[in-house]
């Protein structure tokens, strides 16, 4: 993703919006420096269905965004006439929570005359590297590891980033949330796992890690040794969750460690960065300790990292964002 940025240089207030699973969230950041950042999670709400869904995920959207958004200025002690643009989550994601922020972000903009920015999640997710207090300046090769993306990415300037490795079935934290459920765990699974991990022994079950051509990934070999480690285990399952939970932990944190380093050794990367949801795994942060990762609110979906992917976005000027639409696939 390139464009001239919007606010390269520029201390501009901008204010944005994400809302593209299963997170309402607003923030407000001028020049790298967070002035609010507000999160609802849904994940009390999708529990009982063991994963996020979709149609009950755009509902619950439409009844927090703007409470949120109220919110965030309020935390930032600002009105809406002091934001100088409006930033928003246009893809990948879930495509009607997604329309429900972006139909947000377009009316908010266009109530002030204000540009609106459309920012690719993904971006979003590289650009909590960005916000202050400890900036990481490119260039860099970052692990982006969520529940709905795996990839490797190499970023030469803040305003663009290339894929050179990706996911070819599941994404690494839908592998958590799929093995939490099999072990009969909660949602979301990935902290759930990574919770019950340290009481477990990491090398009692010996679980593959998928060799793929080029620097991409492969998780759903991973997840099915585990359904037939379960049922052969049957009734006694419980007594060796803890187990399961150290093993199945550990060969997913081994593959994105083992094609990251890769990765850094091909391309002769000297700085590694680690961003998404499961940058938050303490197994993963411990494998690779050298590696720089946002703080642990910014490495779940929030809008503080879309704002900052913002300011090296191209901005759409009033009216011709009426037009923007969404998008659910990366591709």
């Amino acid at each position: 993703m390139e464009g001239p940025g919007l606010g390269a240089g520029d201390a501009l207030l901008i204010l944005g919006l994400e809302t593209s699973c299963d997170e309402t969230a607003a923030a407000l950041v001028e020049d790298g420096s967070i002035r609010s950042n507000v999160v609802s999670s849904q994940a009390d709400l999708h529990a009982r269905f063991g994963g996020v869904v979709p149609e009950v995920a755009s509902r619950r959207h439409l009844e927090l965004v703007l409470p949120v958004v109220r919110e965030a200025l309020a935390e930032a002690g600002v009105g809406l006439d002091e934001v100088d643009a409006v930033a928003v989550t246009q893809g990948p994601g879930l495509i009607g929570a997604l329309l429900v922020g972006l139909s947000a972000a377009k009316a908010l903009a266009w109530a002030r005359e204000l540009p609106l920015v459309p920012v690719n999640h993904l971006h979003g997710h590289v650009a909590s590297l960005y916000l202050d207090p400890e900036p990481l300046e490119p260039p860099f090769l970052c692990l982006l590891a969520s529940g709905g993306h795996t990839m490797l990415v190499d970023v030469p300037e803040r305003g663009a980033f290339l894929p050179i490795g990706t996911t070819l079935d599941d994404a690494a934290g839908e592998a958590f949330d799929k093995g939490a459920r099999l072990l009969g765990l909660g949602y979301p699974g990935g902290a759930e796992i990574d919770r019950l991990a340290r009481d477990g022994d990491p090398t009692a079950f010996e679980f593959p890690v998928a060799r793929v051509p080029g620097l991409d990934f492969s998780f759903s070999g991973v997840k099915t040794a585990l359904l037939y480690e379960v049922r052969g285990l049957g009734d006694r399952v419980e007594e060796r969750r803890a187990d399961l939970a150290a093993s199945y932990q550990r060969a997913l944190v081994r593959a994105l460690v083992q094609r990251t380093l890769e990765a850094a050794e091909q391309t002769g990367a000297q700085r590694i960065a680690v961003v998404g949801g499961v940058a938050a795994n303490s197994e993963l942060r411990a494998s690779l300790p050298d590696a720089t990762a946002p703080p642990f609110a910014l490495c779940t979906d929030n809008a503080a990292m879309i704002a900052s992917a913002a300011r090296y976005t191209e901005a759409v000027p009033s009216p011709g964002y009426l037009a923007l639409d969404a998008y659910a696939s990366a591709l």
